[in-house]
């Protein structure tokens, strides 16, 4: 089995699900009591959110640089970045940790397309949202990402932050999103991605009449192939 490095804490909340995903997804394929060989470096989150609200985001590269060249140091043999905004440092920290790092949205197309679904619903923070780093994946997989107005992500963004971060679920946020994601249905989308490791805390498959795309699942499922050389 090969040795894996978690960087986590973008939020504890989430971090903790790949512990149990990937502990769970080694121990279904081997049996007994064989589980993951893992080491996790888990930030403070509000120091990752001070960086990246101010727009620092070579102090957050340098951060996830040093964590990962520690895991590395460690024994690590891959990084999984346990968090879908901090993938758009991806190749950078890539390059400089040394590592393969497993990608949360190439594993995420590739889920996607066995399902032969073209379009897509990107739910996320602002920054994967609006960006282009998760959706270069999808397209290399020719899959279409469409995202919600400007009003409904900055709602998003802020439920994200403030209260699943948090560990907080809210009723009234999980009709908002249920509504935020029937209107993306609405407009052509044939599966919604969960495209933040926090969401999944709050929509479930049976929340909607669509697949649903659960990247904190996937990303872990896609760590313990990699553990196994599968």
């Amino acid at each position: 089995m090969k040795k894996i490095g978690l960087i986590g804490g973008i939020s504890w909340v989430s971090t903790i699900d790949y512990y149990k995903y990937i502990n769970t997804g080694v121990n279904e394929k081997l049996g007994g009591l064989n589980y993951a060989e893992c080491m996790i470096y888990s930030f403070n989150y509000e120091d990752i959110k001070r960086n990246n609200d101010s727009g620092n985001i070579a102090k957050t590269e340098a951060m996830l640089t040093e964590a990962g060249l520690h895991l590395k140091n460690a024994g690590a043999e891959a990084i999984v970045l346990c968090a879908n905004t901090m993938h758009m440092l991806a190749e950078n920290l890539q390059k400089s940790i040394g590592l393969p790092l497993i990608h949360i949205a190439v594993a995420t197309a590739k889920e996607i397309a066995k399902q032969n679904i073209r379009k897509v619903g990107l739910l996320g923070t602002k920054f994967t949202m609006e960006q282009d780093f998760f959706k270069l994946k999808l397209q290399e997989e020719q899959i279409e990402a469409i995202i919600p107005d400007e009003t409904d992500r900055a709602f998003i963004h802020y439920t994200i932050f403030e209260e699943l971060g948090r560990g907080v679920i809210s009723a009234e946020s999980k009709a908002r999103y249920i509504s935020i994601i029937n209107q993306l249905v609405a407009q052509g989308a044939e599966g919604i991605i969960l495209g933040c490791t926090e969401i999944p805390l709050l929509i479930k498959q049976g929340d909607v009449d669509v697949p649903v795309f659960d990247t904190t699942l996937i990303h872990s499922k896609a760590a313990v192939e990699f553990m196994l050389g599968e």
